[in-house]
């Protein structure tokens, strides 16, 4: 099963948990997963069918590209990582 962690500023939805197991085929299923476990989820993650902008996934370190699309292997690390502004 592969893990999900949950960043930070998404946690105040997932009642502080960490991170969750899951057998999910690709990213789009992972959101799904979160989404019934953690209602709004889904919201802060995603717009008009895809992610939202300033939103990246990384699976076992590697930035991925093709969003909702991307393969999640079993046994791996996935991060949404959110955008980060300033200067």
């Amino acid at each position: 099963m592969a893990t999900v962690f949950i960043p930070t500023s998404l946690r105040s939805l997932s009642g502080g948990v960490r991170s969750i197991d899951t057998d999910a085929g690709n990213v789009r299923e992972v959101i799904d997963q979160l989404e019934a476990q953690f209602p709004g989820m889904r919201d802060r993650l995603c717009e008009n069918g895809g992610l939202k902008k300033g939103i990246a996934v990384a699976i076992d370190s590697r930035v991925c590209s093709h969003g909702l699309l991307e393969q999640v292997p079993p046994d791996s690390e996935v991060h949404f990582v959110p955008g980060v502004s300033g200067g």
